[in-house]
């Protein structure tokens, strides 16, 4: 004798309507008909993800670099500036003074016949002309030679004949007279302050006014008053 089926079991997978697929126990609903069934997105990828911060040692050390890839950075552009500056100093004599040649002052000076013109003579190359002018106004005519001199100062030659009570202050601005100067030749050259820390030696003839002004000291100042011929 057979026995009994159970009267309740429920099967696994019913068995769908005539036209529909298999439904799977965990596929959820069949959808009704005349509505689209859902697609299960199993087979999607999964969402990016960020790429995660690099450690922080690797931060420090990246950091840390930065610093001497800029020193590095500067000392490429400044390597070849210093060798361009050493040779314009070197080759090109970059630090020397642009001299001119006095001649041509010197013959408008003699040529205008405006006073008798004096001329520095013997005081070596070292001893370098850096302007050199004649020039005539209403009150008179001004012979004007700058120097600098062995020393590295300035030293200037004016030979004028402006009356000197208005040459003298022009050039020397409150200077005031100190005395004579001992200066072998015969000739009774003065000693006078002038602007700043300059000093001057000063020559008064009838004639012209001669003045060696500067800030080089009293020995080239006195040397280049005792080369005038």
């Amino acid at each position: 004798m057979e026995a009994a089926q159970p009267a309740d079991r429920t099967p696994t997978d019913a068995t769908p309507p005539e036209g529909q697929p298999p439904v799977r126990p965990d596929d959820g609903p069949a959808p009704s008909e005349g509505q689209p069934a859902l697609v299960a997105d199993r087979d999607e990828p999964a969402a990016a993800v960020d790429t995660p911060a690099p450690p922080a040692g690797k931060e420090k050390a990246r950091s840390e670099r930065s610093p001497k890839d800029m020193a590095l950075s500067l000392l490429i552009l400044l390597v070849p500036i210093a060798l361009l500056l050493a040779f314009y100093r070197g080759f090109l004599g970059g630090d020397s003074p642009v001299t001119v040649d006095p001649a041509p002052a010197l013959e408008q000076a003699r040529s205008a016949n405006a006073f008798p013109v004096s001329e520095p003579a013997g005081l070596g190359d070292d001893w370098r002309t850096v302007n050199a002018r004649f020039r005539t106004e209403a009150d008179g005519s001004t012979l004007r030679i700058g120097y600098v001199t062995p020393e590295g100062r300035g030293a200037q030659l004016v030979e004028s004949n402006v009356p000197a009570e208005k040459l003298l202050p022009a050039e020397l601005a409150e200077g005031q007279p100190q005395g004579q100067a001992d200066l072998p030749g015969g000739l009774s050259w003065q000693r006078y302050t002038a602007r700043g820390n300059e000093q001057a030696l000063v020559l008064l003839e009838p004639d012209r006014t001669v003045i060696v002004v500067g800030d080089a000291g009293e020995t080239e100042l006195r040397k280049l008053a005792m080369s005038l011929r």
